[in-house]
């Protein structure tokens, strides 16, 4: 099929703040009326008067990049390497705000497709310049922070020239993207042709193919449509030994899948410049609803029975009892009446016939285990608001609020054990006026993912107080044996934590992995790989 491109790319985000510039807002004065009657109120403006660093790559090195991607797509500019120094967690919010561009890459260069990204890396390593790729800049486990110690400066490799959709096969129900395309933008070229990929994480809008398959993402979907390293069927990587090819089938036993070696890698072992995925015919019907449940516990038990019994619906997930009380499930919402129990959001896409079905089958079934049906109302309101739980964090940001997220996961017959545990650590570490959220955000018939939310005052230094807090939550995440990360990623923030998790074996085999296919290291040095 002809090379296709989405019309138009949508804005880019500010460099201290999450989403689109036109949608920002701050606090409703009812809402931060509300919020100051818990937190205290510190209005923290961000600085604009810090220049960013020099850049440190000399004009040979600049015009060695523009021979080969074009004079137009090489960048030293302040306000886009601004824009390009780290992602979108609190942490590297906070430090943007208080003008610590120290981790700002020196240029940013943006090739047209493979052949000048496998150029881009041969040049950096014959310059020895470290190479980060960015897609939608929404990182939020320092996964755009290089370490360039010893090496001759940071290229941000901008795929956002990388757009297209390269092949389609009916048939087989694959598609095959660039890794540069929005979540939004993909699911837009795929709609066209009446199929979906069916992949909304909460960064969807600005996430994107490549992201997604580097960091193994999974979508508020999941139930239904699987995560995201599930649907990929093949990879095209460019390293710098060369290209790597894979998926020649849906499946082999060609030794171990390599494949999977490569999600999940974070830009360490190669930058991903196709993606070959699983899709499918876009659903007819889309019905949202919500359920309440007298406790956490016995919302956790009826997602599990519905997993273990292979009726999970196309969305579930369940908040506990302070989630719901402030109504976080929709964030619009945020200063409504307070409900007792816990709310879960449950969710059917797909034909008439199929959601009908799938929707009265996990009716009985959620009824005979005691939840209570609250119609669509619930699901309804929390489909609106999805994607816009980071808007409302730096709306708090703004006034001196705290806010972060962080996520992990483990079996049923220990979440209880795990949820405890971290609770535990954030609310000793961050002390009183700390308030703690969770919702189960994946399940699976084993287990399930706990994501937690953190609200507490900023203080003078509120990064000062989040780096303890969420070292200790990561302690006890370790020491309760649950998966440092479920879908946010390694990156450099959990690097300290992976051996504990994979083992010094494993750690060897991620170390052994960067010496063959990155033998000079400028493949996002510092991050992953223990």
């Amino acid at each position: 099929m002809t090379l296709e491109h989405p019309s138009a790319l949508q804005p880019e985000m500010p460099p201290t703040r999450w989403g689109d510039p036109a949608h920002v807002t701050g606090l409703p004065d009812g809402v931060r009326d509300l919020v100051g009657l818990v937190f205290p109120i510190r209005d923290t403006p961000a600085r604009s008067d810090v220049a960013v660093p020099q850049p440190r790559l000399g004009d040979e090195q600049v015009a060695g990049l523009r021979a080969i991607v074009g004079d137009d797509n090489v960048s030293t500019d302040d306000a886009l390497r601004r824009r390009r120094t780290r992602g979108k967690s609190t942490p590297d919010l906070l430090r943007q705000r208080t003008g610590d561009l120290s981790d700002a890459p020196d240029v940013v260069v943006r090739p047209a497709g493979h052949d000048e990204v496998v150029a881009v890396l041969a040049f950096a390593q014959q310059e020895r310049i470290a190479v980060v790729p960015f897609g939608g800049g929404t990182a939020v486990t320092g996964g755009l922070v290089a370490d360039a110690d010893g090496l001759s400066g940071v290229l941000s490799l901008d795929l956002g020239r990388m757009r297209g959709l390269l092949a389609l096969d009916p048939v087989s129900s694959t598609a095959t993207l660039e890794p540069g395309l929005r979540g939004p933008e993909a699911e837009s070229l795929l709609a066209a042709h009446g199929m979906m990929l069916g992949h909304f994480p909460q960064s969807f809008e600005y996430a994107t193919i490549g992201g997604f398959a580097a960091t193994r993402s999974s979508g508020q979907s999941s139930a239904g449509y699987g995560r995201f390293d599930a649907m990929v069927v093949g990879l095209r990587v460019a390293t710098p030994r060369g290209e790597v090819r894979l998926g020649s089938a849906p499946a082999n036993a060609s030794g171990p899948d390599l494949r999977e070696l490569f999600l999940g890698s974070e830009g360490a072992f190669g930058v991903i410049t196709e993606v070959t995925v699983r899709v499918r015919p876009l659903p007819e019907v889309k019905e949202y609803e919500g359920w309440r449940w007298p406790s956490f516990a016995a919302g956790a038990d009826a997602m599990r029975s519905l997993a273990q019994s292979d009726l999970l619906p196309t969305v579930i997930r369940l908040s506990d009892e302070n989630e719901t009380a402030i109504n976080l499930a929709d964030p619009s919402g945020i200063g409504g009446e307070e409900s007792a129990g816990c709310l879960m959001i449950v969710g059917y896409e797909g034909t008439p016939a199929a959601v009908a079905a799938k929707r009265a089958a996990v009716t009985e079934a959620l009824g005979a285990l005691g939840g209570t049906s609250l119609g669509a109302a619930p699901g309804e309101s929390w489909a609106q608001g999805r994607f816009s739980a980071p808007y409302l964090r730096d709306s708090l940001l703004d006034v001196g609020v705290l806010v972060e997220t962080l996520e992990t996961a483990t079996f049923w017959s220990n979440r209880e054990n795990l949820y405890t545990r971290v609770r535990a650590a954030l609310e000793e570490t961050l002390g009183e006026g700390t308030m703690v959220l969770c919702h189960i955000s994946h399940v699976y018939a084993t287990g399930c993912s706990l994501y937690f939310t953190v609200a507490a005052p900023g203080g003078e230094d509120p990064l000062a107080r989040w780096l303890p807090a969420k070292a200790a939550a990561c302690e006890a995440i370790v020491a309760a044996g649950a998966a440092i990360t479920h879908h946010h990623a390694v990156g450099t923030d959990h690097k300290p934590y992976l051996t504990a998790e994979i083992g010094a074996v494993g750690a060897d085999v991620l170390r052994a992995v960067k010496q063959a296919v990155d033998p000079a290291g400028i493949l996002n040095p510092g991050v992953l790989v223990p």
